[in-house]
């Protein structure tokens, strides 16, 4: 979490307005909502098993629900305070602080549409339906207080970007130097030294990059064993998915994704299905670019389908099997609007500050798998696509 960030009441209440909802509800019970606690700014590690709410209207004081024996859960928030005791007295205090709204927003997905989101339990949401009022998602609310990027955090974005662009053609350069010495490499090889110049750099990851070879390349998340990995061998295709955000509390994550062919006459059929990637890619990049120009609002399932259309077209639409990109945020799958029409259906608007990855893969089981990868920001008039030197062609590394 961002410690430089404060809650801002105000821009809640001016959002709450602006999108026509009474107000939101917070909820947490024992850590289960953590998007409600970082919007909230609450300090990590603190102890809670009580049930806590807390109200912000759109106009007007927001109110405080706590427990007898944690009274201070929320102190650092502003707003009245309610003290309950039973559970009857949770009842009747909740009704009483959702009296005269009519629709207030909490963070759940109707049917867990975006699952994401949906931190809230099906029961709380009952009984808060209880009291009378029609509860809709927080979503889009949440894109804005969780998702959207200060200059500060964009730029950091572009440093990780340059970071782990180099990187890629350092490990490129590395796989061909050791070949051409007639030494031998392995993915696990590829994965350490690229940890090393992440985590030795002044940048962080959360997990190994993904480092595949011809079969491997078709698990979209293949992990690469501890001991006993693959030989990058000549003739071989190999992926390389690599993210990496500075150590600074509060970075941002840049996730990118390359593919090469071992040797310099690559199969027609390899580079027949990099082109329709790197198509697909620059398509949905293209489409977000004259939604955002234009202040059309397009969704995360739409982008979804312009990718998936462009690879379905070519044949290919059974062996796309994951959605086209995710949030970026301070974790490398953040809570903004993701580029989904597959394993869900996200219906979030793609909204200005927000940053993305876009991401379509063709994976042959059994062969090989390719994906192409770069991260675009909605700039308020336009969809960048940050970083230097994207992937145009199949990248040759020559023995």
């Amino acid at each position: 979490m961002d410690n430089s960030k404060t809650f801002d009441l105000a821009a809640i209440q001016e959002s709450l307005r602006e999108s026509g909802i009474d107000g939101w509800l917070f909820y947490d019970f024992r850590g289960s909502d953590p998007i409600a606690r970082n919007i909230l700014r609450l300090a990590e590690g603190k102890m809670g098993t009580r049930r806590w709410f807390y109200y912000v209207p759109a106009e007007g004081e927001p109110c405080k629900l706590v427990h007898a024996i944690e009274t201070a859960a929320l102190d650092n928030l502003p707003g009245s305070k309610t003290v309950y005791l039973t559970w009857q007295s949770l009842d009747a205090a909740l009704s009483e602080t959702l009296s005269g709204a009519a629709k207030i927003a909490m963070n759940y997905s109707p049917g867990n549409e975006v699952p994401y989101v949906s931190r809230v339990d099906a029961g709380t949401v009952e009984a808060v339906r209880n009291t009378g009022v029609d509860v809709v998602t927080s979503a889009d609310l949440i894109q804005i207080f969780e998702s959207v990027l200060s200059a500060g955090q964009l730029e950091s974005h572009r440093r990780a970007g340059a970071h782990i662009r180099g990187l890629v053609d350092e490990v490129f350069a590395l796989v061909g130097d050791t070949l051409r010495a007639g030494k031998t490499i392995t993915e696990r090889d590829v994965c350490d030294y690229a940890n090393e110049r992440i985590r030795g750099e002044g940048y962080e990851n959360d997990h190994d990059p993904i480092v595949g070879v011809n079969e491997n390349a078709a698990d979209p998340h293949f992990e690469v064993p501890a001991e006993n990995s693959s030989e990058i061998r000549p003739g071989d295709l190999l992926l390389f998915d690599v993210w990496a955000k500075e150590t600074e509390p509060g970075s941002i994550y840049a996730d990118i994704t390359w593919c090469a062919f071992i040797g310099s006459e690559p199969p027609e059929e390899m580079l027949t299905v990099f082109n329709v990637v790197r198509d697909s890619r620059k398509a949905a990049c293209t489409r977000a670019h004259e939604a955002f120009s234009s202040g059309e609002e397009i969704r995360g399932c739409d982008l979804d389908r312009i990718t998936r259309g462009v690879i379905t077209d070519a044949g290919y639409g059974e062996y796309f099997i994951h959605r086209t990109g995710h949030n970026l945020h301070e974790f490398i799958h953040g809570n903004g609007a993701n580029l989904d029409d597959l394993e869900t259906h996200d219906t979030r608007r793609l909204v200005p500050g927000t940053l993305f990855t876009v991401e379509p893969g063709i994976y042959l089981p059994g062969r090989f798998g390719i994906r192409s990868e770069v991260d675009v920001y909605h700039t308020g008039q336009g969809a960048e696509v940050t970083g230097p030197e994207h992937q145009e062609e199949l990248v040759r590394i020559e023995i």
